[in-house]
């Protein structure tokens, strides 16, 4: 019965998914009311770089939870498959510069760029999913390459799509880890954060591109690092005069 499969598989998924969440909700949670304990008892006896240091945890910790949750949100929508994707005609150059803004506070240890040739490149797409996938390439890109690694972010358009690139010149990614990116939970293994573990990115990055028509490819790039691409349905710019 093709009916109840499809209902054991998704059950089987939620439970994965919250055991998966409990754990990796607990971790940053637990750090916050921490800290804010700390600033609560200790505000007056604290200095300003201490302060402003506890604040700064809470902060990242509370950015990576909303970040958890938007994948969550998308993950339980696509999986449950009521993917309605809201789609419009969107300047490319505005989406990643949207994105961008959400991104891990410790990019500043990167150098994030964004070559875009053509400004007025235009795809069809949701553009609060795509930004989800840039985000989750970006972090990516950002958590397993060293400080002072560049990350740069390039658009172009061949033969009715628009590709974007987000390349980084870091360890790179082995032939089989390559082989497991895609996979929900997949985590590459050698996390030193423990706490980022939630292997939804890219496996929902691949999702939600195929959604919307597209393909997310992977390469090596040269001499190191890794180069994602993803592929969205482009849209003619039409300029009202």
């Amino acid at each position: 019965n093709e009916k109840a499969l499809l209902e054991a598989k998704q059950e089987k998924l939620r439970a994965n998914l919250l055991r998966s969440i409990s754990h990796d909700l607990r971790t940053p949670l637990t750090s916050i009311s921490g800290n804010a304990s700390v600033l609560l008892k200790d505000f007056d006896s604290l200095d300003n770089n201490k302060k402003h240091e506890l604040y700064e945890d809470m902060y990242d910790d509370s950015m990576w939870l909303i970040n958890l949750v938007e994948n969550l949100l998308s993950v339980t929508r696509i999986e449950g498959g009521s993917m309605n994707l809201n789609i419009e005609h969107e300047l490319l150059s505005e989406v990643i510069g949207e994105a961008l803004k959400h991104i891990n506070r410790k990019s500043v240890e990167h150098n994030i760029k964004v070559e875009n040739n053509d400004e007025l490149i235009m795809a069809k797409m949701d553009s609060r999913l795509i930004m989800q996938v840039i985000i989750n390439i970006v972090d990516n890109a950002i958590k397993y390459t060293p400080e002072g690694s560049d990350i740069t972010i390039k658009v172009n358009k061949k033969n009715g799509y628009v590709y974007t690139s987000i390349i980084d010149n870091g360890k790179g990614i082995s032939d089989e880890g390559k082989k497991n990116l895609f996979k929900m939970f997949y985590t590459g293994g050698n996390i030193a954060d423990s706490r980022r573990g939630l292997g939804l990115g890219l496996y929902l990055c691949k999702t939600i591109v195929n959604a919307h028509g597209g393909e997310l490819m992977v390469k090596d790039n040269t001499p190191k690092g890794t180069i994602f691409t993803f592929s969205l349905k482009a849209q003619e710019v039409t300029l009202h005069e």
